[in-house]
């Protein structure tokens, strides 16, 4: 039993802990090119936040990792067969109920573990902190932690070489023969403004893509997946320490 997953430990174990962070791992379920699972978000968010932890807690830190969330923003997908649909109003009930929890037992420290592009958590956080004054309340996507150039050839954000590679690593058995990876080309919106991303809209996936992919996934390998593994986790378990050993009321210099 690992003591920092909730999931594993027991009331036996857990009841007389001082937890200083919680982390909650938030995922998607979703189509992922025609070689990956539609669970990859919530593989890549369970190792990540339990290797980032266990870091962490051998350094000291009183972390502690709630099952992941298994569903996300999907709401350019809708035609995509299955992929489940959180709105992000449900996504803020959901967040409040978790920090009435740990506010009322004293836990005032909250990082959730992002790993679907589609969630955006800063405005909820927003609202929440004015709700739960007395908790810290922070969000990371571990899929921006790193510079992705320097472990991958090939540019994507969706079952692309970087996620292709990491499920490659933690998974091999789920993912199909390279002969069924699709390409993930990704036709672009004809607003030069959206083009270029300074300006937003959302995407349909169904048009931008024909087998559900952005990115070219042909060179990802688990060799490459481990070594990015390694770097993020390393890079987030730092994050997880500062955040425990931090005082809310003397944050900045």
């Amino acid at each position: 039993m690992r003591p920092y997953i909730l999931a594993e430990s027991n009331w036996k174990q857990i009841k007389g802990l001082d937890i200083e962070l919680v982390v909650l791992p938030w995922g998607a379920t979703e189509a992922h090119n025609h070689h990956l699972p539609y669970a990859t978000d919530n593989i890549e968010a369970e190792f990540i936040a339990a290797e980032s932890a266990k870091i962490a807690w051998k350094k000291g830190a009183k972390v502690m990792v709630l099952p992941t969330i298994p569903f996300g923003v999907n709401t350019g997908q809708t035609d995509i067969l299955l992929d489940i649909n959180l709105h992000p109003s449900t996504q803020l009930v959901i967040l409040n109920d978790i920090l009435e929890v740990l506010d009322r037992q004293g836990i005032r420290k909250f990082l959730i573990l992002n790993s679907h592009g589609g969630n955006d958590f800063k405005t909820m956080l927003r609202e929440l902190g004015v709700r739960f004054p007395n908790m810290f309340l922070s969000s990371v996507n571990w899929f921006q932690a790193l510079d992705k150039s320097l472990y991958f050839e090939n540019k994507g954000d969706h079952a692309d070489e970087m996620e292709t590679s990491l499920i490659l690593h933690f998974r091999p058995d789920l993912v199909l023969p390279k002969d069924s990876w699709g390409k993930g080309m990704e036709r672009k919106n004809k607003i030069k403004a959206f083009s270029e991303g300074w300006a937003w809209t959302e995407r349909k996936w169904s048009q931008i893509s024909t087998d559900t992919g952005v990115g070219n996934p042909e060179k990802a390998t688990a060799e490459k997946g481990k070594k990015y593994f390694e770097a993020v986790t390393q890079k987030i378990s730092d994050l997880i320490v500062e955040i425990c050993q931090s005082k809310k009321d003397k944050l900045y210099e």
